[in-house]
């Protein structure tokens, strides 16, 4: 994603966060947040022995546009849910991803696995929110945090009994992430400058996380042997969105890709 996209959906996302602060301001939320049932153990689900998958709920995307013509997020959710997942990931940024809030609470409904919130996340407005619209766990971007930042809406969602996949895509944004104590970091193989993808990138930047730290590698894993790579680097999870909602079959592909 380049990062005029990039500074675009912070500059929206403002604009969003301030007109939901009056319409559903945050005691609303907590109202919301004191009457759900505890959230799934997120840290938990992905780190087993054996790789694991991370399936995501995605219907389009700035690069390639509409990813998924019959887009059902309940249908896809319980298909993944069923072939083995151990966690879905739902996008829920609007204008470039066409996702939604609401999809973490239908699909939450339907499946007995933890949810990831993956979304531009910078404001604690938006860490109530996730909880509110059932979140297990959500995704923080080191690049748009700075250290303070990323530390205080860790606590806060560990308050709120949610887990943080804390996501880098180099060695400064990784020494940021280890800084703020999180117990899973995700590695990006998409440079968020650029929009290029080289898994490579997990293969050089895991050996710097530090030993009971779960990883999780993100984008451009399509193929098995994509998966025997990362399973040779030692990563506990991948998160898979593309590969799966534009294939012909989901449970045939997981099936295909997780051996």
């Amino acid at each position: 994603m380049d990062t005029g996209i990039l500074q675009q959906i912070i500059s929206e996302k403002r604009l969003e966060i301030a007109e939901l602060n009056r319409s559903l301001p945050i005691a609303m939320l907590e109202e919301r947040i004191a009457n759900r049932d505890a959230p799934r153990d997120f840290l938990r689900a992905i780190s087993p022995e054996r790789l694991q998958l991370i399936a995501e709920v995605k219907k389009a995307s700035p690069s390639k546009g509409l990813l998924c013509p019959d887009f059902d997020p309940v249908v896809l959710g319980k298909s993944y849910a069923e072939s083995g997942a151990a966690a879905i990931s739902v996008l829920t940024e609007v204008n470039h991803f066409q996702g939604s809030l609401e999809y973490l609470a239908v699909i939450k409904d339907k499946v007995d696995i933890p949810l990831l919130r993956k979304d531009f996340i910078f404001d604690e407005y938006q860490i109530y929110e996730s909880a509110a619209f059932g979140a297990d766990a959500l995704l923080l971007i080191a690049a748009i945090l700075s250290q303070e930042q990323l530390s205080v809406l860790l606590q806060l969602s560990h308050r709120l009994g949610m887990d943080c996949l804390v996501e880098v895509h180099n060695e400064i944004e990784l020494e940021q992430a280890l800084q703020s104590k999180t117990k899973i970091i995700g590695i990006n193989n998409r440079d968020l400058n650029t929009f290029e993808i080289d898994i490579n990138t997990t293969r050089r930047l895991i050996p710097l996380v530090p030993v009971g730290t779960s990883v999780v590698s993100e984008s451009g894993i399509k193929s098995r042997e994509d998966i025997i790579t990362m399973m040779e680097c030692g990563v506990n999870a991948v998160l898979i969105g593309e590969a799966l909602v534009t294939a012909e079959s989901i449970p045939d592909k997981i099936k295909e890709l997780m051996g």
